[in-house]
């Protein structure tokens, strides 16, 4: 079967079963239903709706600003671009509070999106709101090493697990969250031995990013990998092409011919 072929759209339990086959997870975001279309056709297993989107698309420093109305609406047109993949949607700043809340604001993403899973962000905190997501039917991929939506207590963006006391807190609060119910993890920014050693402790798969190459799985931000962005990518994400150089390109070769083609237009005055 192609990758352009529709197939029935995968599930958590397709996702255990590549874990257990040894066979790797590849997921990459998406924020509208073009990309999401062109993600799913190409292959991807996963597709995270990201709170990234606020960087990447409105403009943002930090994911912080982003809204449970801004994931929710851009989360369902991810739904309705695509066919294949088992769609994640960011649970973002502000909608993790207690377990009460948290599950409050994940069963109105799974509502009114139509997505498979939500995202949560956090380490032994988010142990006992994991658990009373997945009690309620919800299921959760977890995510700790570097966090976006922690930026300012952690105090940057840096590579986590270097000493012993952090790679210590990292393997705790991975088994902790497997435990919980989570059905993956995303390790961001955590060293590689420390990340392997982590894939290997866990029965649940290990998503990767900018973590190397011994998690069970990826995810890129998508317009890292096309090359979609004004700015450097992060040193960790080697864009596969220069989508933004033919973006200038033809708009420029547009406003060039508009003008050649249309100019000088005289203009004419109205007598009053």
């Amino acid at each position: 079967m192609s990758a352009q072929t529709p197939s029935k759209r995968l599930t958590i339990r397709d996702i255990a079963a590549m874990r257990r086959r040894g066979e790797a997870v590849a997921m990459l975001t998406a924020y509208d239903a073009t990309m999401a279309a062109l993600v799913d056709m190409s292959g991807a297993d996963m597709i995270l709706i990201g709170d990234s989107l606020g960087n990447v698309v409105l403009g943002h420093e930090t994911t912080l600003p982003v809204t449970l109305d801004d994931m929710i609406r851009h989360a369902a047109a991810v739904k309705r671009g695509s066919q294949r993949a088992l769609l994640v949607c960011d649970l973002p700043f502000g909608a993790v509070i207690d377990p009460d809340t948290t599950l409050v604001n994940a069963m109105r993403v799974l509502k009114e999106t139509g997505v498979e899973a939500v995202k949560i962000e956090g380490g032994l905190a988010m142990v006992p709101l994991v658990e009373k997501l997945v009690n309620h039917g919800i299921a959760v991929v977890a995510h700790v090493g570097l966090t976006p939506q922690h930026v300012h207590q952690m105090g940057g963006y840096y590579i986590h697990g270097k000493d012993e006391t952090s790679a210590a807190r990292l393997r705790a609060e991975a088994l902790a969250l497997e435990g919980a119910g989570a059905f993956a993890i995303v390790l961001e920014c955590v060293t590689p031995a420390l990340a392997a050693e982590i894939t290997q402790s866990l029965t649940i798969p290990t998503i990767g990013i900018g973590s190397g190459k011994d998690c069970a799985g990826q995810v890129l931000v998508i317009n890292d990998l096309i090359g979609l962005n004004i700015t450097p990518p992060p040193s960790f994400a080697k864009p596969r092409a220069d989508v933004a150089s033919v973006i200038r390109t033809a708009v420029g070769e547009y406003v060039a011919e508009t003008k050649a083609k249309r100019g000088p237009v005289p203009l004419v005055l109205r007598a009053d």
